[in-house]
Parts: structure tokens; C-alpha cells; sequence
């Protein structure tokens, strides 16, 4: 089972851990393509920090994020499991999972990024600012310069087994499974059961707790029509869509009252 996460904009100081390595990361096949990134990222907030303050869209109030980029290629890194913070990280807790579950989240868990294009939770990477919907002057729109590099490296990721995509559409316009790997793909969503709309808290903090539940409770379903077998017998109540062509993936909705 690969798992697909989105990033979250907070991020975790990681003190003074080694610099980043980018051919440590996972996927070296997208390792051009960070350089890119990182390039441009840093010589454009080194530069002018007002132009990289309204490229990356930031407040006046986050202008701390611009000097955080300009020295990314010597900060310090820590896991990326622990870099993202947030609520859907934090209904995950990745910290707080026993041995077993957090070697399947190793194994598991891929969380899209602008700046990496996808990292595993135990790739170091340090704190940074920088969303799949920025445009940067000389690469242009972030959603896009991934999309090649993304469809070379993802499927032969994805492997055999299910997928299960919990990404926001920033984030999915970055790669879109086709094909055979579509077919045993999972889209979801939270929805508040009495209103039917999707609220973010209980959108976040619901994906968090059912990636959890898979971790901790050892769950391996191998296709779509298995996870969500899985997940009603982990008490989730949902709905699922099978796809009507080839080539497509499943919609799944799972409904919540409220968040404890």
C-alpha cells in the first residue's frame, strides 16, 4: 500500500541537524527536478525578499519564511515525519506509533511537497516554505514542472498494491495515477455527515486518524474494494464509488459526527 499525504504549511524547527543531502532522498529519480526547485527557491529569496515574499504569497508577518529559504541548502534537517505539523499530522502521530506501525509508515507513507516533489517520512529535510501553487518566475508553475519527473518515478513507487490518495487538488495536479495503477487507486473524502460539506478540520484530522488505524492495526488491504471492507471494520462509515471505465480511480466518502 502506497500512501499519498499533502504537506502541511506549518513546519517543525529542526534545530541543528545535518545539512540537506539531496541524493539521500527517496525517489532519486526526481533528483534534477529538486535541484531545480531548490535553486531558483533560494537564489530568488536571497535576492529580493519582496519579490519572493509575493511569489510565494506570504504576509507581511511571514516574512521570516523568506530568510528560512535562502539558507535552506545549509539548515539543519530533521525527518520529514517530523518537519510536517499540523492537524492532520497531528491526529497521525507519527511519534507515538510502536515499533511495527512506524516501519509501515516508513515503507508507506509519501507526502507530496513544492519544493521536494515527494519525500518518504524518513527523508531529512529542513523547514521550509513553499507551496505546489507557487509560480516561480523561472520554472513557473510548481503543479507542472513536477508532472514529467512525477509520471517517471511514481508508478514504479506505487508498486503493485493499493493507493490510497489523501491529497488536497493542489497537490494531486502534481501527479495523477493512469491507467492500471488508477484502477487500484482511492480517492477520499471527509464529509460532516449532517451536512454532507466538507469541513477542513474534520477533512485533516479524519485522514490523519485513518492512516493511523491502518498503521497500528497492521492492515494490508490490496485494492480499493478491500480498504474500504478495512475501514468499516475499523468503525469508519463509508461510502464508495466504483469507478465506472478503466482507467479511473474509486471515490470514497467517509462520513463523521464530530472529531474527538
Amino acid at each position: 500500500m502506497l500512501v499519498l499525504l499533502p504537506p502541511s504549511e506549518g513546519k517543525a524547527n529542526p534545530g541543528e541537524g545535518a545539512p540537506l543531502e539531496l541524493a539521500s532522498l527517496s525517489l532519486p529519480g526526481l533528483t534534477a527536478a529538486r535541484e531545480a526547485v531548490l535553486g531558483e527557491l533560494v537564489e530568488l529569496c536571497a535576492a529580493d525578499a519582496e519579490k519572493a515574499r509575493e511569489v510565494l504569497g506570504l504576509s507581511e508577518g511571514l516574512r521570516g519564511e523568506v530568510a528560512k529559504n535562502a539558507g535552506l541548502r545549509t539548515a539543519g534537517t530533521r525527518p520529514a515525519g517530523e518537519i510536517y505539523t499540523g492537524v492532520l499530522y497531528d491526529a497521525l502521530g507519527l511519534a507515538t506509533l510502536d515499533a511495527a506501525a512506524r516501519r509501515r509508515a516508513a515503507d508507506s507513507l509519501l507526502v507530496f511537497s513544492g519544493l521536494w516533489g515527494a519525500v518518504r517520512v524518513t527523508d531529512r529535510i529542513p523547514s521550509y516554505r513553499c507551496s505546489m501553487g507557487v509560480k516561480l518566475p523561472g520554472l513557473g508553475a510548481l503543479s507542472g514542472h513536477w508532472r514529467a519527473p512525477m509520471a517517471e518515478v511514481l508508478p514504479e513507487a506505487a508498486g503493485e498494491g493499493l493507493v490510497l490518495d489523501l491529497r488536497s487538488s493542489a497537490y494531486a495536479a502534481a501527479w495523477r495515477p493512469k491507467g492500471e495503477v488508477a484502477g487500484r487507486t482511492a480517492t477520499v473524502r471527509v464529509l460532516h455527515a449532517p451536512t454532507r460539506k466538507v469541513v477542513s478540520h474534520f477533512n485533516k484530522a479524519t485522514k490523519g486518524r485513518i492512516v493511523r488505524s491502518l498503521l497500528t492495526t497492521g492492515a494490508a488491504p490490496e485494492d480499493p474494494a478491500e480498504l474500504v471492507a478495512a475501514l468499516r471494520e475499523l468503525g469508519y462509515a463509508v461510502e464508495a464509488e466504483a469507478p465506472g471505465k478503466a482507467g479511473k480511480a474509486w471515490a470514497l466518502d467517509v462520513l463523521v459526527d464530530e472529531i474527538h
